[in-house]
């Protein structure tokens, strides 16, 4: 059966405190609907300072998520770890995978905004060796037993749910990403579809004499939005997808390989691209994919607008995938 996953990054231009007050209740709504109607995850991120409000806590959401849901799996892809005192992560990924019986998959990158860096009083050019720390913290801190910490000798309780450790996967698009994941015999999560950068990290896994695997999106992953008629929906709400895709173009230098990379600069562009796909069910079925992703809010989608998406996807699409 086919990935399902409800993704969520609170984005809304110009809002005010009570209007994002009400998308993020809505989100966690849209989530318990989500669930009760059998989507594999929800997925969020974090931005930091971002103009139009990006989601900046992804825990505290997931957190959220989790106390309105019963079986759906929250993954946060990703978590920008060297902005994190590490002891205080360990902690709050422990206590979110107790409280949801170890629903929550961590993605561990390191970002690509130095400005975010900026406005943490982190240095930059640390990034690499501030991840090592993080990454070797959470794993030695999750077995409840001392160790080692920045030269004094630390225990951290309460031990998680799952056994070893959380799920924590290493996310990136450069090779340094993939030999820290080979190293520390954590799995990969390629931030695009990378098949050369996937076979470097097993052949450093062999290197290593760790075990790994491998969650790489496929070579096509669009953001879909579900909706009755396209040409309205594209005339009517395109904007919204063109603000997150033009946002994420300004982020994105060269080196960057992101899924969702977009050259548009128009929303008649944006639907030639096809990274954003607004389509009926029967076009979504069509698409034939391994992993469906709904964006209901994209860019400040209204809320009765990402609720419409989200009911044609679990009522019309979800049964006709799992029959």
């Amino acid at each position: 059966m086919a990935v399902t996953v409800v993704r969520f990054n609170l984005v809304e231009p110009g809002a005010t405190p009570a209007s994002l007050g009400a998308r993020y209740r809505a989100a966690l709504e849209m989530a318990a609907y989500a669930d009760d109607h059998g989507v594999t995850t929800v997925q969020t991120e974090e931005h930091h300072g971002v103009a139009d409000n990006w989601l900046p806590s992804p825990f505290a959401f997931a957190g959220a998520v989790f106390g309105a849901t019963r079986r759906l799996m929250v993954t946060v892809s990703a978590v920008i770890g060297p902005l994190y005192d590490p002891l205080r992560l360990a902690e709050d990924i422990a206590v979110l995978d107790l409280l949801s019986g170890g629903r929550l998959v961590t993605v561990a990158g390191i970002g690509y905004r130095p400005e975010e860096y900026a406005l943490f009083d982190v240095e930059w050019k640390r990034r690499g060796q501030l991840q090592d720390e993080l990454l070797e913290t959470l794993l030695r801190a999750w077995t409840g037993e001392e160790f080692r910490h920045r030269g004094r000798t630390v225990r951290l309780t309460p031990r998680p749910y799952t056994r070893p450790h959380p799920p924590l996967l290493v996310g990136g698009s450069s090779k340094a990403a993939a030999r820290r994941a080979a190293r520390l015999g954590l799995p990969f999560f390629p931030s695009a579809h990378l098949p050369g950068l996937e076979a470097y990290y097993r052949e450093r896994l062999v290197e290593y004499g760790t075990e790994g695997w491998t969650m790489m999106p496929a070579a096509e992953t669009p953001l879909l939005h579900l909706v009755e008629d396209p040409d309205r929906a594209w005339a009517e709400y395109g904007g919204h997808f063109l603000h997150e895709a033009r946002t994420y173009a300004s982020w994105q230098s060269g080196d960057i390989r992101s899924a969702v990379r977009s050259a548009a600069t128009t929303v008649r562009e944006l639907r030639a691209e096809g990274v954003y796909r607004m389509v009926t069910p029967d076009e979504c079925l069509a698409l034939g994919l391994d992993s469906y992703v709904l964006h209901p809010l994209a860019g400040g989608m209204p809320l009765d607008e990402g609720w419409r998406s989200l009911h044609l996807f679990c009522e019309r699409v979800l049964p006709r995938l799992e029959s």
